[in-house]
């Protein structure tokens, strides 16, 4: 079931530790006030990342081409999906009544981007893609933190730190994800190693899962922010 390149246990905690992040997406939905919002998302999510799992088992996401098999299927029709939710009137409504600071605090999940590293120190990711991902998911998980305590102490600083962070948050996933194509070209190009262990379970559901939501929720951060300008 799990990769034999890494050991199971690795495989197990990743497997357990993505549960937060969508649970945490889910709660944002019923902060939000959104009809049966959290069993929304989780009856969406659950199902979708099952049938990413299934994908990837059976070897789906195995073929090396450009763009990559799961980006293809899994990125970029959830990718379409978080667009049209955005500029929706629930999704607005929503977004009017959440609290900046737990739109900057749910990203804390982004601490399990240093799956990137640890893919790294097993030879299973290039070192500039991994070392890139992982500290920019890490600086941009730990920093969440900060950011809403400065949020909720009403510190004057707390908008315009507010930007910069939501600014160096999106600019890294959007690196990341340009970056990950990148490495796939110059993996079939050179037949080296690229980023396919992404593909291999569970590890695949970063991908289908990661960029389009998170940049959803950055895009959410920067709409909220325009609001309170004009309050």
């Amino acid at each position: 079931m799990f990769s034999n390149q890494v050991p199971i246990i690795i495989s197990i905690v990743f497997l357990l530790a993505f549960m937060f992040p969508i649970v945490m997406v889910a709660r944002l939905a019923k902060k939000g006030k959104v009809k049966n919002g959290f069993w929304w998302i989780i009856g969406f999510y659950i199902p979708y990342l099952f049938i990413v799992g299934r994908a990837s088992f059976n070897g789906f996401f195995d073929d090396v081409m450009l763009p990559p098999k799961i980006v293809l299927t899994t990125t970029l029709p959830l990718a379409i999906l978080v667009t049209i939710i955005y500029s929706t009137t629930v999704c607005k409504k929503a977004n009017a009544i959440l609290n900046l600071d737990d739109l900057v605090k749910v990203h804390i999940f982004r601490l399990i981007g240093s799956t990137f590293i640890i893919l790294f120190l097993y030879d299973l990711l290039p070192p500039v893609f991994a070392l890139f991902a992982g500290i920019g998911d890490l600086i941009t998980a730990i920093s969440s933190v900060f950011v809403a305590k400065a949020i909720r102490n009403k510190k004057n600083y707390a908008r315009k730190l507010t930007y910069v962070w939501n600014t160096f948050g999106l600019v890294d996933i959007l690196i990341t994800s340009a970056m990950a194509i990148v490495f796939t070209k110059i993996s079939i190009d050179n037949n080296i190693q690229g980023v396919e262990f992404l593909a291999e379970f569970p590890f695949c559901f970063i991908p289908a899962f990661a960029p389009p939501t998170i940049i959803f929720l950055h895009l959410l951060v920067f709409r909220k922010l325009s609001w309170l300008k004009k309050a």
